[in-house]
């Protein structure tokens, strides 16, 4: 655990990535399989992810991302999309799922099964998009965790146009709208201007509350 505190320690929002350096696969494969192993809200995974490696994509994304050049000169783009509603066909093909991963039904899990159908669709599609899309947020913070571990540089990135990025790879038609992205790669410290400022967090006694 120490690690790990180390390693979030030398982790940073990179603002200058090298375009020449390349993250092995197998990172990025590691990488993905901890956010496929995230958790989410009653096991769901409403989101899902888009790693872009197209240049020609990635100089489409750049103009409606404020310019930012870590869009274009990172290794691997990650683009995390929410399910634009949930629908009765996703959260049963999610119930069933349990089924078959498990062999067996549980009358508690198909009790709860019908609970979800009962309340989630009602709802409509906005409710349940940001729904969906905190549950992104939850594969975005362990994204940032597994690239500090595998000492690889990243930027989690809000300042972009959804809906631009929704339109250029094509998001809309598969029920998804883009949430949050980022950028995998190797930092270029010549070049970013944050590689050696020191990390600032408020105290932990200042951000913990023990309430015993």
């Amino acid at each position: 655990m120490s690690k790990l505190i180390d390693l979030l320690n030398w982790r940073y929002a990179t603002k200058k990535m090298d375009p020449a350096k390349v993250v092995p696969e197998e990172k990025v494969a590691r990488i993905l399989e901890a956010i496929r192993l995230t958790a989410t809200s009653s096991g769901m995974q409403p989101f899902h992810v888009l790693v872009v490696t197209n240049p020609e994509l990635r100089a489409a994304i750049k103009p409606h991302a404020w310019g930012q050049g870590m869009v274009t000169d990172c290794s691997h783009l990650l683009v995390f999309a929410a399910w634009d509603d949930y629908t009765p066909e996703r959260i049963n093909t999610a119930f069933d799922l349990v089924n078959e991963v498990r062999g067996f039904k549980n009358e508690g899990w198909e009790a709860y099964r019908q609970s979800v159908l009962a309340s989630y669709p009602p709802r409509g599609p906005e409710v349940n998009f940001q729904h969906a899309a905190r549950q992104a947020y939850i594969g975005l913070g362990t994204a940032l965790v597994a690239a500090a571990e595998e000492q690889v540089d990243s930027t989690p990135m809000e300042g972009f146009s959804p809906d631009k990025v929704d339109e250029i790879l094509g998001l809309r038609a598969k029920g998804l709208r883009s949430v949050v992205i980022l950028p995998l790669g190797y930092r270029e410290e010549a070049g970013d201007w944050l590689v050696n400022l020191k990390k600032v967090r408020r105290a932990l006694n200042d951000f913990v509350t023990w309430v015993r």
